[in-house]
């Protein structure tokens, strides 16, 4: 088979109520927002399965009950009541029903002009199947786009479009405090965190941090970005410029002593930092809020 030859293969073994929706999407929702392509929900009998490779769509699967089998970027993974996964159809995929417990699924194909962000960040460090705490945001979500399409709502890719957004960016969330992140952040990298964010406006160097905090430089800052997904320069760059917006919008203070406020002696600097996070010069950012 040739590199980008399309391939898929299907066994569609359903009970008589499983629903598989085909949408062809409107320009404005290709150009702007996240679509679906198809989406359904299958109870399926066994040998159902499902292979593919060179399909230009992401697939999202949420176990209702039963088990079922994937394989992926040549792993296997068992599925069970409450998984789900993300995955990018390009990529060779297979999945299939147990044969003992057959498999119950509400499954989404979508796309869009910002569809691999939220790939990208869900597997940032590597695929993992997600079971998320929240099943009813799930199964409600993915519900209601299937209820939106059969009725064939006026409004209903936008609203898909809602619905996917906040479905996605809760998935992203549990990816990250899934792996090694948020709840499990080394006490160093918190206290790091707690000073940057009180201490910003003052003089902080990498050397001083690692100092302080008895640890080697090179260190402190691989770790800080493994788990603040930000190096400190620019953590500290952001909340410098933050704290610049409050006084650009509330104070009077010219632009050079907001810089110099900030912890930013160089006012060139600071202005084209500025604008390079807000895509205006201070000055334009004070007017257009004034």
């Amino acid at each position: 088979m040739l590199m980008n030859e399309y391939l898929e293969r299907i066994s569609l073994t359903l009970s008589k109520d499983s629903i598989r929706l085909i949408e062809t999407a409107g320009q404005t929702a290709k150009n702007n927002y996240l679509y679906i392509q198809e989406a359904g929900y299958f109870k399926t009998q066994y040998p159902y399965f499902t292979e593919r490779k060179n399909l230009n769509s992401f697939l999202l699967v949420y176990t209702l009950s039963g088990k079922g089998n994937l394989r992926y970027e040549g792993k296997e993974y068992q599925l069970g009541k409450g998984n789900i996964f993300l995955i990018n159809c390009l990529n060779h995929h297979y999945y299939e029903s147990s044969k003992d417990d057959p498999w119950e699924i509400l499954w989404v194909h979508y796309n869009g002009w910002n569809a691999s962000i939220y790939y990208e960040e869900m597997t940032e460090n590597g695929f993992s199947i997600l079971t998320p705490d929240n099943s009813f945001l799930i199964e409600s979500s993915i519900k209601r786009i299937l209820s939106l399409h059969q009725k064939k709502e006026v409004h209903r890719e936008r609203i898909t479009n809602s619905l996917l957004v906040t479905l996605l960016t809760e998935l992203v969330l549990l990816s990250m405090s899934g792996d090694s992140f948020s709840h499990t952040m080394p006490q160093f990298i918190r206290g790091i965190k707690n000073k940057l964010d009180q201490e910003y406006l003052s003089h902080i160097t990498l050397n001083n941090l690692a100092a302080e905090f008895s640890i080697s430089k090179f260190h402190m800052a691989k770790e800080f970005k493994k788990y603040t997904k930000t190096t400190i320069h620019e953590y500290l760059i952001d909340r410098r410029i933050s704290h610049a917006k409050e006084w650009l919008k509330y104070s009077d203070l010219s632009v050079s002593e907001i810089a110099y406020g900030c912890g930013m002696n160089n006012i060139s600097h600071f202005i084209n930092l500025f604008k390079a996070r807000e895509g205006v010069t201070p000055m334009v950012f004070r007017n257009e809020w004034k």
